[in-house]
């Protein structure tokens, strides 16, 4: 559905993405995350059309986008709310149709359709600009449904959003995919590249390494422990061989160990420290393991 091969845009000096290579297979959610900076909102916009590469091309359904013959079959939700404050949310809906030759009939036909999905049914003559942001999300997303699009592409949907908001606009997303709708959506949350099928990480500009979840978990190269306690020093735990890595919640320390650690010894080390060693305890890695590690390699 989506080919990015070998593309790569620079802004004066600033080369913003660098040979990336990237595909979005049909059905796939695909999670595009990295830093602020990384090169996520150009490299959807490339996919978009919306600015042209100065290498590589970028394929949507097996053209470039701009060759699209019909650009119905893309939809696009940016970064920023872009539509019309001083209009209603059916004004907008309708003004956005329209642009894509829609006929009225079947525009509020959809519209009352996406509408009901994403529960602004009841809410289709307030003003935009006296949305919720959470609400002003949905009505960008009915505007990049209206045209029942094949690939749905999303910028940051739900960054500022409340909790509760985002939850509600991935179990849309969810049901979207389910009935066929192949997504990519940039994100900065880790708990969101969780619901993803794929996840590329993208860092300087470049795609640094693509896979499900499950596998960027499985392959984790080290061992996640946490321990109880506080510390007046909490860098000495960072002095003990074989230790990553380590960040602080609450009452516990959350470590990142090389694979090859002795856990017995690195007790007697904690419990030096005045930690309680009887509370170490190996533990799954999180998606936000492997992006702290990704971000870190990148940096070095």
């Amino acid at each position: 559905m989506i080919k990015v091969i070998g593309v790569s845009k620079s802004f004066g000096p600033l080369e913003a993405v660098k040979e990336a290579d990237l595909h979005v297979a049909p059905g796939e959610i695909c999670g595009l995350v990295g830093p602020d900076g990384a090169g996520k909102t150009t490299l959807i916009r490339l996919i978009c059309g919306l600015i042209t590469p100065d290498k590589g091309e970028a394929l949507v359904l097996g053209v470039p986008p701009e060759k699209l013959s019909d650009r119905k079959n893309l939809g696009y939700m940016p970064q920023r709310f872009s539509l019309y404050g001083d209009l209603t949310i059916m004004e907008n809906i309708n003004f956005f149709g329209s642009m894509y030759g829609l006929d009225r009939k079947t525009i509020n036909e959809r519209a009352d359709e996406i509408l009901e999905i994403t529960n602004l049914i009841y809410f289709k003559n307030r003003l935009a600009d006296n949305l919720s942001g959470g609400m002003k999300q949905k009505l960008a997303l009915t505007c990049a449904l209206v045209t029942r699009p094949r690939i749905l592409i999303l910028d940051e949907p739900t960054y500022g959003v409340d909790p509760e908001s985002r939850k509600e606009f991935w179990r849309i997303l969810y049901n979207l995919n389910q009935e066929g709708m192949t997504i990519l959506v940039s994100t900065p949350y880790m708990d969101e590249a969780e619901l993803c099928t794929k996840v590329a990480f993208i860092s300087g500009g470049r795609i640094v390494q693509v896979d499900s979840p499950q596998n960027f978990k499985n392959n984790f190269p080290y061992t996640v422990a946490e321990i109880q306690g506080k510390l007046t020093d909490p860098f000495s735990i960072q002095r003990i061989a074989g230790i990553r890595d380590c960040y602080f919640f609450g009452d516990r320390y959350r470590l990142i160990l090389d694979k090859d650690v002795n856990l017995t010894d690195l007790k007697f080390s904690l419990e030096g420290l005045g930690l309680n060693g009887q509370s170490l305890e190996v533990i799954k890695p999180s998606m936000d393991d492997i992006y702290v590690s990704l971000a870190e390699n990148e940096v070095v």
